[in-house]
């Protein structure tokens, strides 16, 4: 085996990543990922299929563009997820942009919802991705490939990878 194909994305890899998510109209980053990700490739995933199977054949040090279109991922933007409430019937806690909230619906299923805009007296929450309705690129920087030790393989990445130290 060369040291290419020991070094290139394939089930029972193990691989570490990093990735970054930009508007594809604005240029804008939407999301960064900078403390390196794990996980063995074909036992399971960190990402939606469809990028998964794009890093496919990568090499270790290669960086994966992908245009993707979010609406393919996440569906379509449903407008009946958006809620305006009165701020004073809303706990402190949850009076701020960019708060997640945890949300159970009469048949006691559980949606997260984004606090989305505050203005006067109204605070708007989310429950759509923010990124449906969007076209955006990721940018995946593949930092290492290897072969997965077996303990990897059954718990599907390295979980006491610490790229701090």
């Amino acid at each position: 085996m060369t040291e290419a194909s020991t070094n290139t994305i394939a089930d029972g890899k193990y691989v570490e990543l990093t990735y970054l998510v930009r508007d594809s109209k604005t240029g804008d980053v939407l999301t960064e990922v900078v403390r390196p990700l794990n996980y063995v490739h074909g036992v399971n995933e960190i990402l939606a299929p469809a990028i998964t199977r794009e890093l496919e054949g990568k090499a270790q040090g290669q960086r994966v563009d992908l245009l993707v279109d979010c609406n393919a991922l996440y569906g379509p933007r449903d407008e009946s997820l958006v809620m305006t409430e009165k701020v004073a019937v809303v706990p402190r806690e949850y009076r701020q942009v960019g708060t997640r909230i945890l949300m159970e619906n009469t048949l006691g299923q559980m949606k997260s919802f984004l606090v989305t805009k505050i203005e006067g007296d109204k605070i708007t929450f989310d429950g759509n991705n923010p990124l449906c309705g969007r076209e955006v690129i990721y940018q995946v920087k593949v930092l290492l490939v290897r072969d997965a030790t077996a303990e990897e393989k059954e718990c599907g990445g390295n979980l006491e990878a610490n790229p701090e130290s």
